[in-house]
């Protein structure tokens, strides 16, 4: 008889996000306990979590968390980043030292700005010199990971189960207006510090419960525009379809959705002329970036979140809201659970992007 932990668990990861529209500011324990809820969900092989507005006082530079190997690592990363950077401050993360987590790396970090004459020198816009330098380091620096690089965001994550990953970073210590967090079963790669959610670039984040069985035509598309998937996984492939599709052709939210989510050619038939046009016309366009198999995200960016799912909703997605709050969770358990009283609740549709911004989202810029 097979056992609890002895089979392939295909509706495994969980997800949540919350965000304060109004831009108030929450600590990370709201999203530890929320997910400590689909504890289940898990299997103690990934947990991570971003977190924006997370850094007001260095809130103009870029935040690089970076993994590395060893001191040698270290001493090549910072000799590069010192060659394409000024560094403004850098440290240790200071995490606590827990028994459930384990062979952990050096954690640092950096708050950058490109250095002007390097960047006038390069012929790109800042935010792609910066996407190009993190993507050098993870392809051809050995034993170094930039996981994180975007402005007043941070990514946390590692090998174990979430609510003892945001313990280990002491994320109850930070303060942000929109966090989002993963609990990761793997099935197809290996359990490693790297590989755990939320994937990131510049201020995007992506945490993703799914499968996707369109991973080698994506990768295959996306690496033709200078992406390297250096780890092999369907969720660094998601984050730079996204990044690709919003931030280098100038799409919207809305339709990255329905490139990555989109309807079938009978349904977009069906659709009033306007929108069958437009969303015909995506889909003749990027058709290798459709994003096949059962999946939910919550997208994270500056001022943001987005919840997407599959278009036949194989993954589960809860969003709800209490007054300028606004949550995103595989269960509505784990929502529950941080604010019992809600003013609405809602399974969105298959394929239907759910966007919750701020407010004001010129504060944060």
């Amino acid at each position: 008889m097979l056992k609890e932990g002895q089979f392939r668990n295909l509706s495994g990861c969980a997800v949540a996000g919350v965000i304060d529209r109004s831009g108030g500011v929450m600590s990370g324990e709201g999203m530890i306990e929320a997910i400590s809820v689909m504890h289940d969900r898990s299997n103690g092989l990934g947990g991570g979590f971003a977190g924006y507005g997370i850094y007001p006082h260095y809130k103009d530079f870029y935040a690089f968390h970076l993994f590395y190997d060893g001191k040698d690592a270290q001493s090549e990363t910072e000799a590069f980043i010192g060659r394409h950077f000024e560094i403004v401050y850098s440290s240790e993360i200071q995490t606590r030292k827990l028994p459930a987590v384990t062979d952990e790396p050096l954690i640092f970090r950096y708050f950058l700005a490109p250095l002007p004459r390097k960047l006038a020198r390069s012929h790109l816009d800042e935010r792609e010199y910066v996407a190009r330098c993190v993507n050098r380091v993870n392809a051809q620096i050995e034993g170094a990971y930039v996981f994180s690089s975007g402005k007043n965001m941070g990514i946390f994550k590692g090998v174990g189960y979430p609510e003892d990953i945001g313990r280990f970073y002491r994320l109850e210590e930070y303060a942000g207006y929109a966090w989002t967090c993963h609990g990761r079963y793997p099935t197809n790669t290996p359990g490693w510090w790297g590989g755990a959610h939320p994937f990131g670039l510049l201020d995007f984040s992506v945490v993703h419960n799914g499968e996707i069985s369109s991973y080698d035509a994506n990768r295959r598309y996306i690496e033709m525009f200078g992406y390297q998937c250096t780890l092999h996984t369907d969720t660094e492939v998601i984050t730079y379809i996204v990044d690709y599709l919003i931030r280098r052709r100038g799409l919207t939210l809305e339709e990255t959705a329905h490139v990555v989510a989109a309807s079938f050619w009978s349904t977009i038939a069906e659709k009033e002329e306007s929108t069958r046009r437009q969303e015909t016309l995506l889909r003749r366009m990027f058709p290798s970036l459709l994003v096949t198999g059962p999946f939910s995200i919550i997208l994270g960016y500056t001022g943001g979140l987005m919840a997407l799912g599959d278009r036949l909703k194989l993954r589960s997605t809860v969003c709800a809201e209490k007054g300028d709050i606004a949550y995103i969770a595989s269960e509505e358990s784990a929502i529950r659970k941080i604010s019992p009283d809600l003013d609405k609740v809602f399974s969105p549709a298959g394929g239907e992007p759910v966007i919750y911004e701020l407010y004001d989202r010129e504060a944060v810029q």
